[in-house]
């Protein structure tokens, strides 16, 4: 929704308004949203394998959980440098950085899903 909803608007006014809006608003949500889906996807890691196993790369199943920890950790890094660094300073002129990492986060959980979806199927990897 932001990366082609918010994101383009934006760019195309150039006003970081409209990008700062919807993360007023969306954070309250997201942020509780996200949360749950790390502790159900780590419980469902689980329910495959004991987490000694999650970084073992043994077989599809632990590289397929691993490469979704490491997407995740990816995601977080991103949001973390945004939330800290991009957003609190945001301007006109720095619109674009934040518009990359935003479509960075976006294909990044793409990844994730197909990912989960490999998992369900044995596996990607």
């Amino acid at each position: 929704m932001l990366a082609l909803g918010f994101l383009p608007a934006a760019l195309r006014a150039r006003d970081p308004a409209i990008i700062r809006d919807f993360e007023s608003r969306f954070e309250r949500l997201g942020l509780p949203a996200l949360l749950l889906q790390v502790l159900t996807g780590v419980a469902l890691a689980h329910l495959y394998l004991p987490p000694r196993e999650w970084f073992a790369f043994s077989g599809p199943i632990s590289s397929s959980i691993a490469v979704k920890l490491l997407l995740l950790l990816a995601i977080l890094a991103l949001a973390v440098h945004a939330r800290l660094r991009l957003i609190p300073r945001l301007s006109p002129q720095n619109l674009p950085v934040l518009g990359l990492h935003i479509i960075a986060v976006t294909l990044v959980s793409v990844l994730m899903l197909a990912v989960g979806a490999g998992i369900r199927a044995g596996g990607l990897f």
